[in-house]
């Protein structure tokens, strides 16, 4: 059954729709504390009116999960998406939806 992305789920990947035609991006960053370091690599891009977003998080323990989005918009005020979550024990949700205005 499709599940519906909720307006705030597409909100954060609406704002990589505002980024030019083939603009790809990553970050890395980490943060070391009294327990460890954790890590975060995110990346991703937009070309021919889809858009996609890529991030990774590590935890101090080793543990570490991503997701990806994904948006594509046509003309006439429609767009779909899709999100996929992998947690640490390689657990995968998907969730799809589309938009229409």
């Amino acid at each position: 059954m499709m599940k519906h992305i909720t307006a705030a789920v597409l909100a954060g990947t609406f704002a990589l729709t505002a980024a030019a035609e083939a603009n790809a991006w990553s970050r890395d960053r980490s943060v070391s504390g009294a327990n460890g370091t954790a890590s975060m690599h995110s990346s991703g891009g937009c070309s021919g009116g889809s858009c996609s977003r890529n991030v990774t998080r590590t935890g101090s323990n080793g543990n570490s999960y991503s997701r990806s989005r994904t948006l594509t918009c046509q003309g006439g005020g429609s767009c779909s998406g899709s999100a996929t979550t992998t947690g640490p024990n390689g657990n995968t949700v998907t969730r799809q939806g589309s938009v229409n205005w």
